[in-house]
This record gives structure tokens, sequence and C-alpha cells, in this order.
């Protein structure tokens, strides 16, 4: 599947004018939109919905930007648990990191590329992802 995996800081930093990460994540996003699809999952979909005040706000915001759904698949939720587990092992402690692990499992395993800005979690834990990360 050709496509790009969109982290929610990412979407974030232009729905809500980031400062510091707005013309970045712009200038990321229309880079890949060129070439590639641009999709977001159930969680990064829960995770921008925060800047929102309506549903239909924030379709009409994702419809705009080109962005996809798509449905995370049980191998991912499953890679998700097991790089979770691995990360609790080796004394992880955030408290809630669970969202990103599905995020980066699903890239994993549907070989897609990421953008974020969050890169060491996922390259620690999905190596094989590309990472489309400031420099």
């Amino acid at each position: 599947m050709k496509g790009i995996i969109v982290d929610s800081n990412v979407i974030l930093d232009i729905f809500l004018d980031d400062p510091k990460w707005a013309d970045w994540s712009v200038a990321t996003l229309a880079n890949a939109i060129d070439h590639s699809t641009l999709f977001i999952n159930q969680i990064v979909y829960t995770e921008v919905s925060i800047g929102f005040e309506k549903i239909e706000e924030l379709e009409s915001a994702l419809q705009a930007g080109g962005f996809q759904m798509l449905e995370i698949p049980k191998e991912a939720l499953f890679l998700a648990g097991k790089a979770y587990l691995s990360y609790k092992r080796s004394r992880g402690t955030k408290r809630s990191p669970l969202p990103d692990f599905y995020i980066g499992a699903q890239a994993a395993v549907l070989g897609m590329d990421l953008i974020t800005r969050d890169e060491g979690r996922y390259k620690t834990y999905f190596p094989t992802v590309k990472i489309i990360c400031p420099e």
C-alpha cells in the first residue's frame, strides 16, 4: 500500500497553528501528498479531536487536508502489545504511551512511512519504519 501514516502531533501543529512547528509540518505534508496518500488511524483521529468543538469541524478539516482513515489491522494490534511489553520491561516510565505503539505497529505491519515529531520511541521499537521527522 502506497501511503504515509501521519502522527497527531504533526496534524495538530497545523490545525492549532503551532508557532514553532506549523511551518515544518505544512511543508512536510505538502511534500508527502505530492507522491503519497496521507493516512490516519482511530488513535490519531481521537488525539486530533481535542482541537475541535464539533465532529463536523474535525471531519471537514481532515477532508480538506486530504487525510484518509485506515483501520488498524489485528497484526498491528498484536505487535503494539508486544512492543509495549518490551517497553515496560525496559522500565519505560511514561504513564500512557500505548497510543504511539499502535501507530508505530501499524506503520511497521503495513510497511508504511510515518511522519511525526516524536521519533525516539518509534525508532527504538519499530526499527523497520522509515520515520520522517525534523532534523
